[in-house]
């Protein structure tokens, strides 16, 4: 396929570390009002797994933060442009993220969130890739770690397009 240079993480792979983390929520919060936020666009299909595959009652909404435009590079600035409405003060929150790369999109919305004061509230990422970090922020479990590669597929996209990909790919321009 045109601009994949490489295969980093193939689909079995993803869908046995995903069924793991949904087993080590489950027992978690056993119980307990669970509350998903998937941050839109990119962690739709984690999140549509990932919520399939935890096996105790959970709410889910979604969230929309921009700081990737049209390119590969980030903006560095963070617009959240789709917000949840419902008072999450009841509910332990679980932000659902594709990729954590700079890390604003994530602490932007993690200090949104925290002022609405969830019973909790931690941070579950498909991909962290910490090398291009400018802020201090770690999710509370990443499922892979990668290089600084620009990535695709399974929901994360270069200019809208690779999310249906099943797998994640190294992305070359060229």
């Amino acid at each position: 396929m045109e601009h994949i240079k490489k295969i980093l993480i193939n689909e079995d792979d993803i869908k046995n570390r995903i069924n793991e983390a949904a087993k080590e929520v489950s027992e978690k919060y056993a119980g307990k009002p669970l509350l998903l936020v998937s941050i839109l666009n990119g962690a739709f299909i984690f999140m549509a797994d990932f919520c399939r595959a935890v096996t105790i009652p959970c709410e889910i909404s979604f969230m929309c933060a921009k700081s990737y435009y049209a390119g590969t590079q980030s903006s560095g600035e963070v617009t959240i442009t789709k917000d949840i409405t419902q008072d999450i003060s009841g509910y332990h929150v679980i932000i659902i993220e594709d990729i954590i790369d700079t890390g604003r999109t994530l602490a932007a919305i993690v200090e949104q969130l925290r002022k609405r004061n969830p019973l909790s509230l931690e941070v579950i990422t498909l991909l962290d890739k910490p090398s291009r970090r400018v802020v201090d922020f770690n999710a509370d479990k990443a499922l892979f770690t990668i290089p600084d590669y620009f990535v695709v597929g399974y929901g994360l996209d270069c200019g809208e397009k690779y999310r249906n990909l099943p797998y994640i790919a190294e992305y070359s321009a060229e």
